[in-house]
């Protein structure tokens, strides 16, 4: 799939809605889903750059985007994030916990995805993904999956090909200039980022726990955004 790449002209896709806050703080159409309220304050999404996206974008992506910045980065729609978490949490509590399986070879995505799959029962792999993991019964510490989360579909290409083999459903946290063949379900979101890989996991974790039935308030999750949060 080409890459298109550049700043857009007054002209293009991007309609900017009218809002009161400055020109280079607008990160969302203000659209929140059926209960019209955020998971958490939108200042929350924007001081934590879950917005902040490349210099590049995919047309899979297109639909995410809100605006472009002047220095050229791509700016995501951070309600649209806001709703596939919601969406994302409900796919997931679907499944057995056991049989989720989160990855990130991504280093600033390694402890958030642990913690989520700790809080929530799930599995997780980080770092490096054994190739064969789930497609060779042969090969060590085998496992058979029923969905993958993914922090990274470019970085986490030998997990999500093995999901594509046994025909998972895969959830991901896709990035600008990430491509969306083979992801079920797009979480847009900068997935480079140290704060906002702390802040998207913390968040599905809690929301799942919520679904569950695990804690019936925001109130009653304990677990703070630090606790997702790698070290440098």
């Amino acid at each position: 799939m080409a890459m298109e790449s550049g700043i857009q002209s007054k002209s293009d896709e991007y309609e900017r809605p009218m809002s009161q806050a400055p020109e280079d703080a607008r990160a969302s159409s203000g659209t929140w889903g059926s209960d019209g309220e955020p998971l958490v304050p939108e200042d929350l999404y924007l001081t934590s750059g879950v917005h902040i996206g490349t210099q590049q974008k995919t047309a899979d992506m297109r639909p995410f985007i809100y605006r472009v910045r002047n220095d050229g980065l791509y700016v995501l729609d951070v309600s649209k994030t806001d709703k596939a978490i919601k969406t994302a949490a409900k796919l997931l509590s679907k499944f057995e916990p056991g049989k989720v399986l989160v990855v990130s070879a991504r280093q600033y995505g390694q402890k958030p995805a642990k913690e989520l799959a700790t809080l929530v029962g799930a599995m997780a792999i980080v770092g490096r993904f054994m190739p064969g993991t789930m497609t060779n019964p042969n090969t060590p510490n085998f496992i058979e999956p029923e969905a993958l989360f993914v922090t990274d579909p470019m970085g986490d290409t030998q997990a999500l090909r093995e999901a594509v083999n046994i025909g998972i459903p895969v959830v991901g946290l896709c990035d600008t200039n990430n491509e969306l063949k083979y992801i079920d379900l797009c979480i847009p979101t900068n997935n480079k980022g140290r704060r906002s890989l702390a802040l998207v996991y913390w968040l599905l974790a809690r929301e799942i726990l919520k679904v569950k039935g695990v804690i019936k308030s925001n109130e009653e999750y304990t677990k703070t955004i630090e606790d997702f949060e790698a070290q440098f």
